[in-house]
């Protein structure tokens, strides 16, 4: 952003500035849930945001969930969640509810984004990260995403969340945690995801590089679609 300026807050930086039109606080939530949910708060109650926008990465889980494919979460799981026996299995204690809904408009600006940058990005990209990758035709996948307090890289691990939540497309550690804050509050969120691999023995990729070369690439052209088409 050409005029962004930062703003420590519970020792992250906040840029405030400028983005395609669009006045924007921009920051990195920081790894799991509960950094998540401090990032969410302060967006919120420092920076009176009135939408939310979430992009990085994801492990897919669905069957034809690609590693290149990007996920537009509908709604959100703490897959980590268990106060049995007091509660169901996954449900969040004082809500009665295990799952948490992204807001309906955002999400549909934000899909439509997204598959607008599917159609024209990937043959933008290096062919050979392309073939580090195995990266294929990308495809936009809609549905649950799943969060919790580990980093899902065995087989075993993900065979176990498939079989306990079928309907999940990916994994991966904040998503939900933004999801039960904004509801709290009343914001709406959309979060959108590139997968990185497939959660499973083969996980073990070049993060920094595909974080580099892909995934940012994919949020950066996701985000400037979503601000240009409003």
């Amino acid at each position: 952003m050409p005029d962004e300026q930062p703003q420590t807050v519970g020792g992250r930086a906040y840029w405030r500035g400028h983005l395609h039109g669009a006045e924007v606080i921009a920051v990195l939530s920081g790894i799991g849930k509960v950094a998540a949910a401090t990032t969410a708060t302060a967006l919120i109650e420092r920076f009176g945001v009135q939408r939310i926008v979430f992009t990085g990465v994801a492990g897919g889980l669905a069957p034809g969930v690609r590693v290149g494919d990007v996920v537009v979460a509908h709604r959100f799981l703490q897959h980590d969640m268990d106060a049995s026996p007091l509660f169901p299995r996954h449900e969040v204690p004082g809500y009665a509810r295990s799952r948490f809904d992204a807001d309906v408009a955002l999400t549909a600006a934000l899909r439509q984004a997204s598959e607008r940058v599917l159609h024209a990005l990937p043959a933008q990209l290096d062919e050979g990260v392309r073939a580090e990758f195995h990266l294929q035709t990308p495809r936009c996948h809609q549905g649950l995403l799943i969060s919790g307090d580990r980093f899902v890289s065995t087989t075993a691990e993900s065979d176990a969340l498939r079989k306990i939540l079928p309907d999940a497309l990916a994994v991966e550690m904040e998503g939900a945690a933004f999801a039960q804050v904004c509801h709290d509050y009343g914001v709406p969120l959309a979060v959108v995801r590139t997968i990185s691999d497939r959660a499973d023995d083969a996980a073990h990729v070049d993060f920094p590089r595909f974080l580099r070369e892909v995934a940012s690439r994919y949020s950066a052209a996701i985000v400037e679609a979503l601000l240009l088409q409003r």
